[in-house]
Order: structure tokens, then sequence, then C-alpha cells
């Protein structure tokens, strides 16, 4: 086996896991990754089951990779969400499938190959034993000006909608001294910007040498003084676990971007009480009110469902008013799909999809127009742009993003990829800046 191919669905984590797949293939198998399905020997699809027809778009990708590969011999895995949601029932819709494992068990997969090559078949991993797997893999390796490490994995909020807590697991928060480790490796690689992630990364709680407690803004100071990155950014975030000491971290760490993308789903009561949510309306925007006290002129972001079962005209339009309340830099929509094994799945639901549709329509457009009148207003201002590669606009042209993660388009040549560039803002456009570097 010479060359892996993993293809991700899905969230930053996701991502992340795909990296650490490749650093683990890399050290302990010796293959080198590739882009192209026709000279690949093993095909990784790394999953996500939140979004909508996950399951249908993955069997769909394997028969097209597969009918790629023709008759040569390649290993096939099943990773991720639906790997871990799904289970056999992979085996049986695909049977030319390997290996199906779950996102806390890919660093298995050396074991799992090796079984493969054995001649077994069919072979399914489902354990979550998240406090190992990042002891068995290598060191992560960074390709760019960002760094991504998880801090947090699983979730213990059991939102009526959500598959996470069943595919992710409970709550886990990874050592101190671990993070800082890998935070300050991924620094001295030439990361400029540390993103810290987990499902819910607000409830981090993970113990220092010393055994001391550490929540998320006493992590954020640890790796602000340890390391010497000029960027930090954390996602994503539940309003349940937010604290002032959270909040007081945006004015108290000069690395700490001022961006919070705290996800609320719904503006009704009625609707977030029936997701479990946990919280109010009201609760949030206090939240977002702090932030903006704490950090001026910073970026709030979120993450909306509509057309959840039960929810009314009236439920919808509180979602729209609080929408215009906050007037979101940047928020995420989509319309309510039903997940097995969730508790929204037994719920009464006498919506239909056209209503569903009208809904995120409706809201998309508000979102929209909110997000562009914010970015017009920043014409004239000069951003820090961190440099991420060129831009898919034309030669000359680069793109990167402010702290505010707003991508911005700006002509610059390859040297300027993974420096910080102050850049006047010349043109805001409805999902990104344009501008010009302020020489």
């Amino acid at each position: 086996m010479q060359k892996h191919l993993i293809k991700t669905f899905g969230c930053q984590m996701n991502i992340y896991d795909a990296a650490r797949m490749s650093d683990l293939l890399k050290a302990q198998c010796g293959t080198a990754p590739t882009e192209d399905p026709t000279q690949a020997d093993l095909i990784i699809f790394n999953t996500c089951h939140v979004r909508e027809k996950a399951e249908e778009k993955l069997f769909s990708e394997l028969g097209r990779f597969k009918k790629s590969c023709g008759n040569r011999k390649v290993v096939f895995a099943v990773g991720g969400c639906v790997g871990q949601a799904e289970g056999m029932h992979i085996f049986r819709r695909a049977p030319y499938v390997d290996i199906v494992f779950g996102p806390q068990n890919y660093h298995h997969l050396p074991a799992l190959l090796a079984r493969v090559a054995s001649g077994e078949t069919r072979i399914h991993d489902d354990t979550i034993p998240a406090d190992e797997k990042f002891d068995a893999l290598p060191e992560h390796r960074v390709s760019g000006a960002i760094g991504s490490v998880t801090v947090q994995e699983g979730c213990d909020k059991f939102c009526a909608f959500c598959v996470v807590p069943y595919t992710r697991g409970r709550e886990w928060s990874r050592s101190v001294d671990e993070i800082v480790r890998e935070c300050q490796s991924l620094v001295e690689q030439g990361a400029r910007e540390l993103l810290l992630m987990g499902q819910n990364v607000n409830a981090y709680n993970g113990l220092d040498a010393g055994h001391m407690a550490h929540d998320l803004p006493m992590l954020l100071h640890e790796v602000a003084m340890q390391t010497e990155v000029e960027r930090i950014r954390f996602v994503t975030s539940h309003p349940l676990d937010m604290s002032d000491d959270l909040i007081d971290a945006f004015a108290e760490i000069p690395q700490l971007c001022p961006y919070l993308h705290l996800p609320i789903q719904s503006g009704s009561d009625r609707v977030l009480q029936r997701m479990g949510r946990g919280h109010d309306a009201a609760s949030y925007l206090d939240w977002v009110e702090k932030f903006r006290k704490a950090a001026p002129n910073g970026a709030m972001a979120s993450d909306f469902i509509v057309g959840f079962p039960g929810e009314s005209e009236a439920d919808f339009q509180a979602t729209l008013d609080l929408v215009d309340v906050v007037r979101f830099d940047h928020a995420y929509s989509f319309k309510y799909s039903p997940r097995p094994g969730t508790p929204a799945l037994e719920m009464e639901d006498n919506l239909s999809e056209e209503v569903r549709k009208a809904r995120l329509a409706t809201l998309q457009a508000r979102l929209n127009l909110h997000q562009l009148e914010r970015n017009r207003a920043l014409v004239g201002s000069i951003a820090k742009v961190l440099v991420e590669g060129k831009a898919r606009a034309g030669q000359g042209v680069v793109s990167g993003r402010t702290s505010c993660n707003r991508s911005v388009h700006f002509a610059g040549g390859d040297d300027l990829i993974g420096q910080i560039v102050p850049v006047r803002i010349t043109e805001g456009l409805p999902n990104s800046l344009r501008g010009e570097e302020a020489l």
C-alpha cells in the first residue's frame, strides 16, 4: 500500500481528524496522500451525520469512487459520524467496503488495515475510547498559516435534533499540558494562528500537570502565555457553557481574535424548550451584549435550524426578530431534517417541506442582508489579514482572513502567503471583502 486518499465531509473537527489520520498513515503505514482516486490504494470517507441526507451522499460518493477505481484492488474505509451511527448497515449497502469506524477510534487504523491485509473482511470498530486516541497519534503537522487543535470532544447536552452525543460520545477534555505542547509544536512549524476546537469548546474542563482543573478561559491564557502565536480563536460554543470569565478573555488576551461563534438555533423560547437547548432568547441576547462590550469591533456568528417540529409562524417570526436585533456578522442556517435515534424524530411534525424551504429562504435572505450591510460598513477601514493562499479570483490575487474571520481578497504575490498584512477595505460583498495592501 503506497497512497491514501481521505474524502472529508462536514465540520472543522472532521477536517482536523482527516489531517491526523493522514499523519498516522504516513508515520505508521508509510503511505503518501493523494487526491487522485485512480492512484490511491486506500480510500477513506471521513463522514458527517449532522447535515441532511448524509447517508445518501456517502453511498453516492462511494459508488462514484468505486467506479473510478475499476477492477483495481483498493481498500475502502468509512469513518466519522456516519460510520459510528450506521455501522454494519454500510456493509449491507456497499459490500466492497472493508472497514467501518467511528470518529473516536481512527487511531486504530494501522491495526485495522493489518487485519484487512491478513484476509479479514467487513471489519467494524465502534468503540469510543477518546481518552487514548490522542496518545496514539504522531506529532501533528501543519501545512499552512493556521494550526488546528482539538481540545474537547463530545457533548452532554442531548439537544433533541442532534446525533453528536451518540456518535462522538460524552464530553471529554484533553489535558492542558498536552494541548500546549501541540500548540507550541504548530507555532514552531510556522503557524501564525491557532484554532482551538470542540463540539462544545467552552465546556472545556481539563487538568494541568498539577491536577488543577482549567476551564476554557484559563486554557486560553495558558496558550497565549506559553506560545508565541499571534492569533488564537475557538469554535464552537454553547450558550449554557458561557461565562463572564470567557467574555473577559476577549478584553484581556491580545492574541484572542474578537470572534464568537455561539449557535442559538431558534429565536423562539417555545422552540428552544422543545429542542432541549436549556436557555432562552433573553439569556442569549445578554451574552451578545456582553461580548460586544468586551470586543466593540468583534464579530458575532451563529447557527439556525428552521422548521423544527411544531414551529409556528409566530415561532419563526421570533427568530427573524432576534436576527434583526443581533445583526449577525455571519450565520449558518439549515432546515430541520430528522436524524435516527434523536428525540425530535418522535415529535409530531405537521410542517411540509415547502414551508421549511420557504422559511429557510426568508431567514437566509435576512441574514445575508445584515452580513452585506456589516461588510459594507467596513469600507475605508484597515484590517490585518492573515494571507492563506491564492484566491480563486485569478492570478495575482491572494486571500486571507481578518481577526474577525472575514474573508478578504486583494492583489498580492505568493510572498505574502503566511504573512499578516494590513489591508485597506475597498468593497464589501455579501460573503467577503475586497481591498488593497495598505502601504
